[in-house]
Formats: structure tokens, C-alpha cells, sequence
């Protein structure tokens, strides 16, 4: 029998203090106002040691969980009762007291080209150089640009606009989702399609962390779960979980649904792009984490166990 819980008097919603993340906190804020109105729904800003740590690579100081320690911290002391994240942010190893409470609708899940000089990768010349904060972007333009070099990009999306501006890079990398939500979407020159630059687990979609045991919030987020893009996550996400990934390991991992069938593709790469191994799969959506760990296995079948033993060594 499912257990009814009465609607909410307050939520308390925590939140990174960057200008998107404090976006889609609003506008989780506004949807839960929108579904019960006599709530009180108010955002805790906090600033995590993903945001202080400016001057090195994510992947040489501990990884994504970096951007939500401080969040599940006020989870555990009850001064929030949840906490929004993008996806991809969220660890793939997430575990008890927490739970994944929702996963909303998933915006552009594409990483966007943006330049002031050039109107896409194609286009750019031996030598420039694109700046970018992921591993797994790394490794694909490499391989498939092997004349382009690839500089590292840290902060927040203005911060790195900004850097862009400056001349620091020809062009940069970044989820195209972002940029939309932001309102800049006339600095996108181009989308990547996912054939030249596969997204990372989760891109573009949102997620609301909680604790495990409060079952009355999930109940009072359930009516936001997107359920196609659920499945989507899932899949993708038991897939780097299975692997060990994270931003220390270039992994990409996209999956859609298409004529009733969730499609999964992923690979694991070297950073510098010298070595791929891809796996590609279709089966139902409701056996989403199934799938992924199917092609988890697939990926280690082609060599992704050497790839990942060398990154960790």
C-alpha cells in the first residue's frame, strides 16, 4: 500500500551560490510553488570547495563530489531537506543516507562551440588552442583534432566566458545546457553533435538530492520526475558506476529513447585520445541500469580495464 504523506509547510532548498546553479535552484523553487502553493519553499546558498579551488583540474583534486560535499552536509543537520545539482556533478557512486529523490526533464544534453573566431572545430587552424575542463572532451578533440591544442578551463560558466573573451583560448567547450538556461544562448556558434563529442553521464538534465529516509520528500518531488530522462540517467550512470568514473576518467555515456527503445552508446578513452573503446546497445527502458552495466561489460571486453588501470596508476 503507497503511504500518503500531507504537502509540504517549508522546503528548504541548498544550492551552489554560482549564477547557474542558483538558476536551477530557482527554478526548482518555482515548480514546487506552483504545486503547493501554501509552501514556503527557500534556497540555502553555499559555497563548496569545487567553487574555492580555481587553479587546478578537477580530476587532480578529488573529483565532481567537490561540488555537492557541502550540500549532503546540510542534508545530514536538517538546515536543508534538498539539494539541487546538474546531473553530471553528481557522483556515480551516490549512496545511503542519500538518494537520488528526482530527475527532472533533461534540457540540451549537446556540448556547445563557443568562439569569437571561428565558427566550429572544423574550422580552427594547427595550433589554436580550445579550452575546456573536461577529460572527456579532451580525449575527443584530440583524437579526432590531433592538431588543436587543449588547455585547461576552470570556473564558473561566466568566469570561463570571460577567459574566452580575453583571448586567453580561440574557442571553448561547455554544456550547451548551461548556456540556454543562462539566457546565452547567442554564444553558442555551434553544437557538437554526440558523434564528435559524446556527452558526459547526465548532461543537461537536473537532479534533486535527498536523504533516503525521508520518504515524504520524495513523495512531494515524484510529481516532477521526468520519467524518459530517469531512464535515460539511469542507464548512464550505472554505466560509469560500474566503470569507477568520474572527471578523473574520460568516460562518456549518452542514451536516449527512440521508437520505444533506450539506446545507450559510451566509450572510454585515453586523455589524449590515442586509444577508444566504444560499446553501443538497445534494449527497454525499464531495464535502463541493466543496460548500462551490460555495456560497462562490453566496454571492459574491448580494453577499457588497460585504459582505466593506466589512469589510476
Amino acid at each position: 500500500m503507497t503511504q500518503t504523506f500531507p504537502n509540504p509547510e517549508r522546503i528548504v532548498i541548498a544550492t551552489r551560490e554560482s549564477p547557474l546553479a542558483l538558476w536551477q535552484a530557482e527554478y526548482v523553487k518555482a515548480r514546487l510553488e506552483a504545486l503547493y502553493p501554501s509552501c514556503r519553499v527557500e534556497l540555502l546558498g553555499m559555497t563548496t570547495r569545487g567553487d574555492q579551488i580555481l587553479d587546478r583540474a578537477l580530476s587532480k583534486v578529488g573529483g565532481k563530489g567537490l561540488f555537492v560535499k557541502e550540500l549532503e552536509n546540510a542534508l545530514l543537520d536538517g538546515s536543508a531537506d534538498i539539494a539541487v545539482h546538474s546531473m553530471k556533478d553528481v557522483p556515480a557512486d551516490l549512496v545511503e543516507p542519500f538518494c537520488l529523490a528526482a530527475i527532472l526533464e533533461r534540457e540540451d544534453p549537446l556540448d556547445a562551440f563557443v568562439s569569437s573566431k571561428y565558427a566550429s572545430l572544423d574550422d580552427m587552424p594547427p595550433g589554436a588552442v580550445v579550452g575546456t575542463s573536461s577529460l572527456r572532451r579532451e580525449a575527443q578533440i584530440h583524437a579526432q583534432y590531433p592538431y588543436l591544442a587543449v588547455a585547461p578551463l576552470r570556473g564558473n560558466l561566466g568566469t570561463r566566458l570571460r577567459k574566452l573573451d580575453e583571448g586567453q583560448y580561440d574557442a571553448i567547450v561547455l554544456a550547451a545546457a548551461g548556456l540556454k538556461r543562462l539566457g546565452l544562448s547567442e554564444r553558442i556558434r555551434s553544437r557538437l553533435p554526440d558523434h564528435v563529442s559524446l556527452p558526459a553521464a547526465g548532461q543537461g538534465a537536473l537532479a534533486i538530492e535527498a536523504l533516503a529516509a525521508r520518504k515524504e520528500v520524495a513523495a512531494w518531488l515524484a510529481p516532477l520526475v521526468d520519467g524518459e530522462t530517469q531512464a535515460c540517467v539511469q542507464a548512464e550512470r550505472a554505466l560509469t558506476c560500474s566503470l569507477g568514473g568520474g572527471c578523473e576518467v574520460p568516460i562518456g555515456a549518452y542514451a536516449r529513447i527512440e521508437a520505444g527503445q533506450l539506446w545507450l552508446r559510451a566509450f572510454v578513452a585515453r586523455p589524449d585520445g590515442s586509444r577508444f573503446v566504444r560499446a553501443e546497445l538497445r534494449g527497454a527502458p525499464q531495464d535502463a541500469a541493466a543496460l548500462g552495466l551490460a555495456a560497462a561489460d562490453a566496454l571492459r571486453r574491448e580494453g577499457a580495464e588497460a585504459i582505466l588501470a593506466e589512469l589510476s596508476t
